[in-house]
């Protein structure tokens, strides 16, 4: 059985620029959401910004400069010697690209046309094709002299769960020996006004599966994991797919999608519900999705399995967060937690009684062994829903 191990991963979200600081403040249940008006000028919202100062893309082609980039490139940096090495060992022609992106350069735009609006002419620097969708996937290859598969997956929120099922079809099928997959997404003041137009972002803390919950968090960040077949301590043992089309942003409150994606990652990866040891929610702490997420996983898994949405923590960061949500829970299954401690589920503690009473995890909570199976699920606008299953290989 061919196996798609996760051999490196590096990240930098709200909660830090490195997988052992971005550890430590998730078991301390440290919030890196805090207020602030800089993507929503006059008023001051929770967001999930990433402060550490961030490699230059001075020395990128003009139309791959962007902060979406730059975030790329500082995960990059965490694993740069894991992945020249597989590039050493395989070819450049063997190693691939498959990312995730909701919003690609659309901030370098957005400060352009502002530039226009008051000198009347964009600015010299401004270049197209900072929001082209695919520019993540080019710069990469760019950086790294590859010649394999460079493509980018753009579904909303389930971005780069589609992309890491991606990066694992192109192991299967022959044409990679490593990729390098994850997603990335920045904030800016049209990624913050578009959702606020939905009346879903909340003016506090992102408040998953309470009763007083009213909105989501939006974050930033980047989350990359070097894939291949060589033997690590966590793989990629399923995925699941589905498209329920019910609306272009509502979910499917009756979950049929969710359930899908669930049940396929389940069965791609021969593991029966009853073997997961963790599940990361989407949580997104809309009303809607909330309803809709627990009834699903009520359903499939009942109501014992340790369940947390981690989006208190990092803001919700839209095309990357399935992937910086695969990353905590790779994290979660090192060797270096051997009592499986979990990730915590942030919220008031006021449950709702509409909603199933899934078994949320609190501060310190621990398997008293290691995490062996964790599922994380992502569900996006239009319907697009997709959900990873991690297993421990050692």
């Amino acid at each position: 059985m061919l196996n798609f191990y996760l051999n490196a991963c590096g990240i930098v979200c709200a909660m830090g620029d490195s997988p052992a600081q971005v550890k430590a403040r998730l078991y301390a249940g440290e919030t890196g959401v805090a207020a602030t008006d800089s993507c929503s000028p006059g008023r001051e919202l929770p967001l999930g910004r990433v402060r550490t100062e961030l490699p230059s893309v001075a020395d990128l082609p003009p139309s791959q400069r962007s902060r979406n980039n730059a975030l790329l490139l500082a995960a990059l940096a965490q694993i740069r010697p894991d992945v020249d090495a597989a590039i050493a060992r395989y070819g450049a022609d063997r190693v691939g690209v498959v990312l995730g992106t909701s919003t690609s350069g659309i901030g370098e735009t957005e400060l352009a046309i502002a530039r226009q609006v008051a000198d009347g002419a964009l600015p010299p620097d401004f270049h197209y094709g900072h929001q082209e969708m695919g520019s993540p996937a080019e710069m990469l290859a760019w950086e790294l002299d590859l010649t394999g598969p460079a493509y980018v997956h753009s579904s909303a929120c389930s971005s780069s769960a589609k992309a890491m099922a991606g990066a694992a079809r192109l192991i299967k099928m022959g044409l990679c020996d490593a990729v390098l997959t994850g997603g990335a997404d920045s904030l800016c003041a049209f990624t913050v006004a578009g959702f606020g137009a939905l009346d879903s972002v909340s003016a506090a803390q992102c408040n998953p599966m309470s009763a007083n919950r009213d909105g989501i968090n939006i974050g930033e960040g980047a989350a990359l994991f070097l894939m291949t077949s060589e033997p690590a301590t966590v793989a990629l043992l399923g995925w699941g797919e589905s498209s329920d089309g019910h609306h272009m942003s509502a979910p499917d409150p009756a979950g049929v999608g969710a359930r899908l994606a669930m049940t396929q990652a389940l069965e791609r990866a021969g593991v029966p519900a009853a073997q997961i040891d963790y599940i990361n929610m989407h949580g997104t702490a809309t009303r809607q999705n909330d309803a809709m997420e627990s009834g699903a996983i009520a359903a499939l898994f009942g109501l014992e399995v340790p369940v947390s949405s981690t989006k208190p923590f990092t803001g919700h960061t839209l095309g990357a967060a399935a992937a910086i949500e695969a990353a905590l829970c790779w994290l979660a299954m090192q060797d270096d937690n051997p009592q499986g401690l979990l990730p915590p589920h942030l919220w008031d503690g006021v449950a709702d009684p509409a909603l199933p009473a899934l078994n949320l995890v609190a501060r310190g909570a621990a398997l008293g062994r290691p995490l062996r199976r964790v599922l994380s699920s992502s569900f996006a606008f239009g319907g697009s829903n997709a959900a990873l299953l991690l297993g421990r290989t050692v």
